[in-house]
């Protein structure tokens, strides 16, 4: 986009029969540089992105900073995420942080709106909005789902659980169907171990588990908004 207007820019000051094909050949010469312009990423999100009760550099989003970086992949992450945010919150203020800069969104919200027994219908309807957001804005979107508990019932669970799959397959984004993935299936005690003090919020350790199992979906999110340029 960026050597288009570049080209457009040289063509509106008269340079277009004289220099035409000089200026064509300089644009190929660069572009490969060009192109290698790091992807930026929005992580909108709650205090599991935030990085809640922890270092800056153990949260979330410099985690998943470094295991790009170690990936050979360039992107810069922005960190979105704002602490007890519901997905209201998140429909909120999507609009407003997907500045022109941002190519691609992760949206990781759901667990406060779990810890407050909020009708998933409403849920469903916030996340709805963000994609709708991103999608009229062209950004390309990697969807990160929840599991709902059990303690709400049956209905609930299956209600929320569905969110996620339903809304990342009608507005084809890329989808990632649980944020602690990566901390496996393990004895609940061993998992215990992975997580602060409040059992809700992961510590350093359990981060870079999560990141490892995110890692490679927002690594496929980076790739397709590299595609989409």
């Amino acid at each position: 986009m960026r050597l288009r207007l570049i080209y457009k820019g040289f063509l509106s000051y008269g340079v277009q029969r004289p220099l035409g094909k000089v200026v064509a050949a300089f644009l190929c010469l660069v572009s490969p540089v060009m192109a290698a312009e790091p992807v930026t990423v929005l992580a909108l999100g709650d205090s599991l992105t935030q990085g809640y009760g922890l270092p800056e550099q153990d949260g979330l989003v410099p985690q998943m900073r470094k295991w790009l970086k170690n990936q050979g992949v360039e992107a810069e992450l922005i960190n979105a995420g704002v602490s007890g945010d519901t997905t209201a919150g998140g429909a909120a203020r999507v609009e407003w942080s997907l500045t022109p800069e941002v190519d691609a969104m992760i949206v990781a919200l759901g667990g406060n709106d779990l810890l407050r027994g909020i009708d998933p219908a409403v849920s469903r309807r916030n996340i709805e909005e963000i994609l709708r957001v991103a999608e009229a804005q062209g950004v390309e979107v990697l969807l990160v789902g929840l599991r709902a508990p059990g303690n709400y019932g049956a209905d609930y669970k299956m209600a929320f659980d569905e969110i996620y799959p339903d809304l990342s397959e009608a507005y084809d984004t890329l989808f990632m169907p649980d944020f602690f993935a990566g901390l496996g299936e393990g004895d609940p005690s061993t998992l215990q171990k992975l997580f602060q003090a409040d059992g809700i919020h992961p510590n350093a350790d359990g981060v870079a588990r999560i990141v490892e199992g995110l890692g490679p979906q927002v690594r496929d999110l980076i790739e397709a908004a590299q595609a989409e340029d």
